[in-house]
């Protein structure tokens, strides 16, 4: 595939001098520089997947809120991840097209359809039932047929089918949950943000037979996803 990525081609356009500015600006600084993912990118319309009344921020470098008031989308983890953070992981993740791949989080639908744009098949996991209907119906409009969006808890549900090439949790963790371990193949990887606010590392996780090799190469935020356990406090 080949990059829109023709500044004066994209002047024209105001979204699409967005989209190339995000790229350009807020993604490859960030050392994502794997082409099929810059390519994802382009062509995956990220405006889309945002709600109306906050597409003025679609390529801004920050959280968008999907559902409810802004400090209660923070608190409860209904935002869209920033670009550059959704970016890196889908590049560190080193998606395949045979890859089988679950997401715990599926928000707007966005994460789900870039990891369409390299997988041959995605699940996606929603805890909170508008967010699950948008998703839906962002992906139908989108036209992304290999992924789907399962109304579930992630934490607490029985666990889908499986085993899967690729785990993608779109949110953060106080530690990577063992039970989804379980569900990789050999060679799977998972991905999440894991730690406690203000530390957080972008953590990734591959399976060789019944062991687990773990790297934490990058720092970021992210909001908590519901339902995962939390260290209990100390107590003197």
């Amino acid at each position: 595939m080949n990059m829109p990525l023709n500044t004066s081609a994209n002047a024209s356009d105001p979204i699409e001098q967005a989209r190339f500015n995000m790229i350009q600006q807020q993604i490859r600084p960030w050392d994502v520089l794997d082409l099929d993912v810059l390519d994802a990118l382009a062509e995956v319309r990220r405006e889309e997947f945002v709600p109306p009344e906050h597409q003025g921020l679609a390529f801004m470098d920050i959280e968008i809120p999907l559902h409810g008031a802004p400090d209660e989308a923070a608190q409860k983890g209904w935002n869209m991840l920033a670009p550059r953070v959704e970016a890196r992981m889908l590049q560190d993740l080193q998606i395949l097209p045979t890859d089988k791949v679950l997401e715990i989080g599926a928000g707007s639908g966005y994460m789900a359809a870039l990891l369409a744009s390299q997988a041959r098949q995605v699940l996606s996991l929603e805890i909170v039932p508008e967010l699950a209907e948008m998703a839906r119906e962002n992906l139908l409009s989108a036209g992304i047929a290999n992924a789907t969006v399962r109304l579930a808890d992630g934490a607490t549900d029985p666990l889908p089918e499986g085993p899967f090439d690729v785990i993608v949790l779109s949110g953060s963790v106080a530690e990577v949950p063992p039970a989804l371990l379980q569900k990789l193949t050999e060679g799977g990887r998972l991905g999440a943000i894991v730690g406690l606010n203000p530390v957080m590392r972008a953590t990734f996780v591959r399976r060789k037979g019944n062991n687990f090799e773990t790297t934490a190469p990058w720092d970021t935020m992210a909001p908590r996803l519901v339902g995962f356990p939390e260290p209990s406090p100390f107590k003197f």
